[in-house]
């Protein structure tokens, strides 16, 4: 994000979540104004220059008189609040906070004259998957009862946009696979490297596509600065499997890496397990939940190439490169 396009000035929802987190890092090598805004309070982890230089503005996308205020003399926005959960009990919020919340942006950007927005979805937002599948921007959504509620809150989400975009909206989607990158947080991708420090012994025979949040940022980045409008881009690294991920994280850590194989069976048992402990036990968060246990067992493939053809000088970083990165990062502080 090297290049600065004159009187731009960038909003970003969802600064304190860990894409918002590097992506404000980035913006902030450039001297655009940029604005974000924050529930509750900026995680203490941020950097002073985070905190400091960013124009910070409490609101919720939920609320659209606070939303309100923080469009002002906005002219782009990048859109990366949303909630990830495949609890069962969190369908009413990822519905409320994924839809309503994006189509209240969408409204605002309309209404505010914003001249490009950059919205955050993801490759669930593209359907179910079936093991073995290569899937690519084509792909039609079906319905179906395997879909996950955060699946479908993501698929609404689009449907916001593509429906701003009807309305005259410029706007990009970006579809990314798992999030691979460094974090103070030890949740999300860091919550991997935990996991793998601990050396949990059990593996699963899943294939899932990967990316580094710094490469999602670039394109995002890039993207905005383009005359690209009205398209889907999935953005993928690469396709590896859960062992041959976990075990690199190993190695760098220099810690066992998993050598049990989880079943089909075994997963079955465990989300069943995970799902009667929070019936029992107040306020008890399910480590794992029907979706993720089912998702950890299929070998999915996504596909790259269109958000290559589009910026051909873009190139991704190695998923080995980024797990070296993250786990350097954790070492330093343990």
């Amino acid at each position: 994000c090297s290049s600065i396009i004159t009187g731009m000035s960038i909003l970003v929802t969802g600064g304190t979540g860990f894409l918002g987190f590097h992506l404000l890092q980035a913006l902030l090598q450039t001297d655009q104004p940029v604005r974000a805004i924050y529930r509750g309070k900026i995680p203490g982890y941020f950097s002073e220059q985070i905190k400091t230089r960013v124009q910070w503005v409490e609101a919720d996308v939920l609320d659209v008189d606070n939303l309100e205020d923080a469009f002002q003399e906005i002219t782009h926005v990048y859109h990366c609040a949303g909630k990830v959960s495949f609890l069962p009990s969190d369908k009413k919020k990822l519905f409320k906070i994924n839809v309503e919340g994006t189509a209240n942006v969408v409204n605002l950007a309309l209404e505010t004259g914003v001249q490009k927005l950059v919205h955050v979805s993801s490759v669930a937002a593209i359907g179910r998957a079936k093991t073995g599948e290569v899937i690519n921007e084509k792909r039609k959504w079906e319905d179906s009862l395997n879909n996950s509620a955060y699946a479908l809150s993501k698929y609404y989400a689009e449907m916001e946009v593509w429906r701003g975009i009807g309305e005259g909206l410029n706007a990009v989607i970006i579809n990314p696979s798992i999030l691979l990158g460094k974090s103070d947080r030890e949740n999300g991708s860091m919550a991997l490297v935990k996991t793998v420090y601990k050396e949990f012994p059990y593996y699963t025979q899943g294939i899932n596509g990967f990316v580094s949040a710094d490469d999602v940022v670039k394109v995002m980045t890039t993207l905005m600065q383009s005359d690209i409008t009205a398209q889907r881009f999935i953005i993928n690294g690469d396709n590896w499997p859960y062992l041959q991920l976990f075990t690199t994280i190993a190695k760098y850590l220099n810690k066992k890496p998993p050598h049990k194989l989880a079943g089909s069976w075994m997963a079955e048992t465990v989300w069943r397990w995970e799902y009667f402990k929070s019936k029992i036990i107040p306020a008890y968060q399910p480590v794992v939940t029907r979706e993720t246990a089912r998702t950890a067992q299929l070998k999915v493939y996504y596909d790259n190439r269109k958000i290559l053809e589009y910026l051909p000088g873009f190139t991704f970083t190695s998923i080995e490169e980024t797990i070296a990165d993250m786990c350097d990062n954790f070492l330093k502080k343990r």
